[in-house]
């Protein structure tokens, strides 16, 4: 979950998100500014409520090395929106965002929003500033919209906050998670499934996590093992990884009946195998897409 760090320019009490938040968003508005339609995603939300000057000129943004990993943020945000506006259609009422970040789903899809009940689970700061900064911008805050504010370092249950804001356990959720599962210990992660696995019949579980090293090529092992030392140099380790087989006998020992591992190739093909500007992301980031029957 987003960590918060102090700024000297920021009105919401002079802080941001943490830097993986950040440039999150950062590369989705990216991907907008610099490469060519159709955009496999589009959101440049997140950037205005970061509100960071020449954030072009960061290294993280020069394009050539920021590619792959845009293509992986654009393309798993893009999985997901797919995913959430498909079971919109089908019935689903309410949408849960375990780790929300900056994401602006409210406020870029507003007549999806409209139809379902939107719950963003996040630290209480991170919620907090980002509140103020959509508000600073003049975006509306529907009330499909809630804010779960969770302290997880002072041990609080994200599940207890949920139900007090509002959730209903006995209606069929779409639930997601990207970008977190690496940072949660494999009990954790567990005790996560677990707890999904007693939402209502019909419910789906989206979740991104992080291929071991020794199955990627030898070019994405060398760079999985840089981020993992970067990760670990910043006090942020990555603690979970897994095969295809270990996330799906997981998630299916936890009590989901049906459990899929969705590859990056999946990804590819669906959002970047028409493109001619070589645009695609690494193998490194798969899916585990989980539902309850």
């Amino acid at each position: 979950m987003s960590k918060m760090k102090t700024s000297s320019k920021s009105n919401s009490n002079l802080l941001i998100p943490d830097h993986t938040a950040v440039r999150t968003s950062l590369w989705r508005a990216l991907h907008v500014q610099i490469d060519p339609k159709p955009h496999v995603f589009v959101d440049e939300v997140g950037a205005k409520l970061v509100d960071e000057k020449n954030w072009r000129d960061r290294a993280d943004m020069d394009p050539q090395f920021s590619k792959s990993m845009r293509a992986s943020i654009v393309g798993r945000a893009r999985f997901i929106e797919d995913l959430v506006e498909e079971n919109i259609s089908s019935g689903i009422s309410q949408y849960v965002i375990l780790g929300a970040g900056l994401d602006a789903f409210s406020q870029r899809r507003p007549e999806l929003a409209r139809k379902i009940q939107i719950f963003e689970i996040d630290q209480p700061a991170t919620q907090k500033w980002k509140q103020n900064r959509l508000l600073e911008l003049g975006f509306n805050l529907p009330k499909s919209l809630h804010f779960v504010p969770v302290d997880f370092e002072a041990g609080q249950s994200w599940w207890d906050k949920l139900l007090a804001s509002g959730f209903d356990k006995n209606k069929p959720t779409i639930v997601v998670s990207t970008g977190v599962s690496m940072y949660l210990s494999n009990e954790t992660n567990k005790e996560t499934l677990q707890k999904l696995a007693t939402l209502a019949p019909g419910s789906t579980f989206a979740m991104t996590f992080l291929l071991s090293p020794e199955l990627l090529n030898p070019e994405e092992k060398t760079i999985m093992e840089f981020v993992m030392k970067k990760a670990k140099e910043s006090g942020t380790p990555f603690l979970s990884l897994f095969s295809p087989a270990e996330i799906v006998e997981l998630a299916t020992n936890s009590g989901f009946k049906r459990a899929e591992f969705i590859s990056a190739l999946v990804i590819y093909e669906r959002y970047f195998a028409k493109r001619t500007d070589g645009l695609r992301a690494g193998e490194a980031e798969a899916f585990l897409l989980a539902t309850i029957e």
